[in-house]
């Protein structure tokens, strides 16, 4: 029988990654889908007994997060930004943690012993944690893209498609899809859904296409008022 499984975290890009690559293990089945704690909490009543994997994006409270989660029979996997302090959730009852950044693997392997009751952390070691200060491959993905690129990327991760973007940046369609072949090719994946995982896992590189988003909307909001002057 099938493990049922609630995701909740306020990035739609990363709760479809998580679904996609659950979505093939016949041990689990994802039963809801959830942005934010009102949800979550509903969802909760609604499915007894399931393993919640929430992101500490929604800022819940934790500790009451976990009992009811608890009471429900079910189990909890946090998710956690690169840099926050795992023991502080361990201590109000959480059982797994895995860092967004999270291999494939190693989230099958630490829902397999949630599920169990079992505790399981996934913590990367401080040589290899893809920190703002040790982030090579962010920092390198980051100099090689255009402020352009950045700024689509950017608006890839908040969930914008081809046409919204092509709106937002005042350009066609073909120009986006143009820019995105670019991109593809100096991030090395293959498809949207990978970019905004690969991007969300690089904080540094996050950080950058929120930058280059803010200021094009910006450069816009000057035309814009300059036309209207004229």
């Amino acid at each position: 029988m099938s493990h049922k499984i609630i995701i909740a975290d306020t990035q739609s890009v990363f709760r479809t990654g998580v679904a996609r690559i659950l979505a093939v293990e016949s041990d689990f089945r994802i039963v809801a889908q959830c942005e934010d704690n009102e949800r979550l909490v509903k969802a909760i009543e609604a499915f007894p007994g399931a393993t919640v994997i929430f992101s500490s994006s929604l800022q819940p409270n934790i500790a009451l997060l976990t009992q009811k989660i608890r009471e429900s029979g079910g189990h909890t996997l946090a998710i956690l930004e690169i840099n926050e302090d795992a023991q502080m959730y361990l201590k109000q009852g959480v059982t797994g943690i895995i860092r967004r950044d999270v291999s494939n693997r190693d989230l099958v392997k630490c829902l397999h012993h949630v599920r169990r009751g079992e505790t399981f952390t996934q913590l990367p070691s401080k040589a290899t944690s893809p920190s703002s200060e040790n982030d090579l491959v962010g920092r390198r993905t980051r100099d090689r893209l255009t402020s352009k690129e950045l700024a689509i990327v950017g608006l890839i991760v908040q969930g914008y498609k081809n046409k919204d973007i092509a709106e937002e940046l005042d350009n066609s369609e073909q120009v986006i899809k143009n820019y995105l072949r670019s991109i593809f090719d100096k991030t090395g994946v293959s498809d949207r859904l990978e970019l905004a995982l690969f991007v969300i896992s690089h904080q540094i590189l996050a950080d950058a296409a929120a930058e280059s988003v803010a200021r094009h909307a910006a450069a816009n909001t000057d035309r814009s008022w300059m036309g209207l002057a004229g």
